[in-house]
């Protein structure tokens, strides 16, 4: 006679999920470049095998305001996944944080917006962290596109700026001072935006905002 199967249930561990808000303060400035409808629109294009169309005439102007991300309210934004990619990507700096663990441990939220897919009908969504600040102006860059040839981009630059992350994170993971940590270094090692120390460059940079930061930040409210 078989024996008779026991069922042994599983007891998960419970996930410890907390909330903390911190605040970065801009060291260099932000440079922002979001994919234009019209950019995205003409890789649809090449993609679909579309008939090419005459190439329009560079509009600077045109080029700054759709680097920018636009929040709901008409307030500016950046994507919230490029703060956390940051600080994962920071987790090589720091010892007995795996880049794996971190990313697995904790979320940046911002604010959910949507905007104009490539395709009709369709849309993007983008999930930013609100960037306050100094109003963004419009940055003329020397670039090397295709075969080296030389072009002009012009973005969106915040020389002054700071933003509030909403972070969510598994506390039996990683503890609050870990978190701070990593997003302290990330912002010296890693950056966000374009130029930043990841690619090279001196842009984007950031700390953790200290009391006398937090001081200042409130008094200019």
């Amino acid at each position: 006679m078989a024996a008779k199967r026991e069922e042994v249930g599983i007891e998960l561990p419970r996930l410890d999920i907390r909330l903390m808000e911190v605040t970065v303060v801009g060291d260099s400035p932000l440079i922002v470049h979001a994919w234009s409808e019209k950019a995205k629109k003409e890789m649809l294009g090449k993609q679909m095998k579309a008939a090419k169309q005459a190439k329009e005439a560079k509009d600077p102007k045109a080029d700054f305001e759709s680097s920018l991300y636009r929040l709901g309210d008409g307030g500016y934004g950046f994507p919230s996944i490029g703060f956390k990619a940051a600080a994962v990507t920071a987790c090589t700096s720091v010892a007995g944080i795996t880049k794996v663990a971190a990313r697995q441990a904790f979320h940046i939220l911002g604010e959910d917006v949507d905007a104009k897919g490539a395709f009709d009908g369709t849309r993007a969504r983008h999930n930013l962290v609100r960037i306050a600040g100094a109003e963004p102006s419009m940055r003329e860059d020397m670039v090397r596109v295709g075969m080296g040839t030389a072009d002009l981009r012009y973005r969106g630059e915040f020389a002054d700026w700071h933003a509030k992350l909403l972070v969510r994170y598994n506390a039996n993971v990683l503890s609050e001072s870990q978190i701070l940590n990593i997003i302290n270094v990330a912002g010296f090692a890693v950056g966000v935006g374009e130029w930043r120390p990841e690619k090279d460059g001196m842009s984007g940079m950031f700390h953790v905002a200290t009391e006398a930061d937090m001081f200042k930040l409130e008094a200019a409210q």
